[in-house]
């Protein structure tokens, strides 16, 4: 793998290639990554794992006619090869009005800041070992625990580095620890299975491998005798690890590829309260030792922190450059790519902000719903808005979570339920996108 400043040094010669090919305009993106994993099952050694890549994709233009190439080989000669070949396809592609790279203008320029993703800290394999034995001992260990998929504790290294024939240069190094375990609880007919994990740029700030197998463990539990339902519509909480998709939906629904398209059930919504007033929907790739941090997005410009939901208020859609041309608007520092193909648009650390009740306030008036703590299939009409997933959890009566329940599917549509969206105020920043619980009254479940 390539060090950031090889790296860059590496993608000034493809750069330079592609210019003596004939090529108006050219990017560059390296992406080097390693990984150590290590898996265990009923505490055996079940797996070591080492992964390792690197890969160069060289995009070119020739006036708005543009294409793709990427290659594992990154010598010299094999870089001359790969650029020489994107233009002689370019010069055979249709022409594109809304092509180009980012303006020249708009670049980041360094020194970009510090954003603290990168551990100097190197486990061996021994020790991710003995993080997945004890993250599984502890999940075992609790009481209804009958078998285990396994442990499983890894380490990696990304380097990315991006360079523009415009004068953009720009590099990153990160890295990441994660930790997790999945067993099962019960016997003959009635077995559940669930899991734990968590995930850090700095080992320092992993959760303890025996609090996440105790609670692998423990949810496995909390799942035995689930019980069926009668349909009918009735208020649903979205616990925050499943949360965290309803963010999804909507920032799927704001790039701007979907917006010019017309293909989103929220193209007409921008200026418009979409969610209840109070909230506040926030991209930060500037977070500190955030796993999706960045101080430059897939087309050199600089980023920021948005607030995509200001007070319940939809403000901007994500937008690369080429959907912004397509829009008329200017790009917003949100474009994300490969290095197979062109930017796409999308978000970096994302959560919502803005809720002031406990979880227990939140059901507390609920005569009869569900947390739902698992989500089943990809139910979602992204040009309606409609919604329907199967999903499990656990029934609410008279203000308390008493019973699991399984097999049974919530629908609604989403611009409905974002309307109807109270949140609570447990918001943890655990992962790249975060949420607390969620609650949205109304929602049609369908059980027994």
């Amino acid at each position: 793998m390539l060090s950031p400043a090889d790296a860059l040094n590496r993608l000034d010669a493809a750069l330079a290639a592609a210019k003596r090919a004939g090529a108006d305009a050219a990017d560059a993106l390296y992406v080097g990554d390693g990984s150590t994993s290590v898996s265990v099952r009923l505490g055996q050694l079940e797996d070591v794992g080492r992964s390792e890549g690197e890969e160069v994709g060289i995009r070119v233009f020739v006036g708005n006619r543009s294409a793709s190439v990427s290659s594992s080989d990154l010598s010299a000669a094999a870089l001359i090869e790969a650029a020489e070949r994107a233009v002689m396809m370019a010069r055979l592609a249709p022409d594109d009005p809304f092509a180009g790279l980012a303006p020249a203008d708009r670049l980041a320029s360094g020194p970009f800041a510090d954003l603290d993703i990168d551990d100097p800290a190197e486990p061996s394999s021994a020790e991710l070992k003995a993080r997945a034995l004890a993250a599984e001992d502890a999940a075992r260990a609790v009481p209804g625990v009958t078998n285990s998929e396994g442990g499983g504790a890894s380490a990696g290294v990304v380097v990315m580095a991006l360079a523009t024939s415009t004068g953009f240069r720009g590099a990153k190094r990160s890295t990441s620890h994660g930790t997790s375990a999945s067993v099962v609880a019960g016997s003959g007919g009635d077995m559940q299975r669930d899991y734990a994990w968590h995930s850090a740029r700095h080992l320092a700030d992993l959760e303890s491998p025996d609090i996440i197998g105790a609670r692998a463990g423990q949810r496995a539990v909390s799942r035995l005798n689930p019980i069926k339902l009668n349909s009918g519509a009735m208020p649903v909480l979205f616990d925050p690890r499943i949360a965290t998709s309803l963010l999804g939906h909507l920032a799927g629904a704001i790039t701007g590829s979907a917006i010019a398209r017309g293909t989103s059930f929220l193209k007409d919504k921008m200026g418009q309260r979409i969610l209840p007033a109070g909230i506040h929907i926030i991209d930060d790739p500037l977070r500190l030792r955030g796993l999706r941090s960045r101080a430059f997005d897939g087309e050199g410009l600089a980023t920021r922190r948005t607030a995509i939901i200001e007070d319940g208020v939809l403000t901007t859609w994500l937008l690369d450059s080429a959907s912004a041309r397509q829009l008329g608007l200017e790009p917003t520092g949100h474009a994300s790519r490969g290095t197979s193909g062109p930017p796409g648009a999308g978000t970096s650390n994302l959560h919502l902000e803005g809720g002031t009740l406990t979880p227990a306030k939140l059901m507390a008036d609920i005569k009869q719903g569900v947390l739902v703590t698992e989500l089943i299939g990809m139910g979602v009409n992204g040009l309606t808005g409609d919604y329907s997933r199967g999903a499990s959890g656990f029934l609410i009566e008279n203000g308390e979570i008493t019973r699991p329940v399984a097999e049974i599917t919530i629908a609604g549509n989403l611009i409905d339920m974002f309307a109807r969206l109270v949140a609570g105020n447990d918001l943890a920043f655990r992962h790249a996108s975060n949420a607390p619980t969620l609650r949205v009254d109304g929602m049609m479940v369908a059980g027994s």
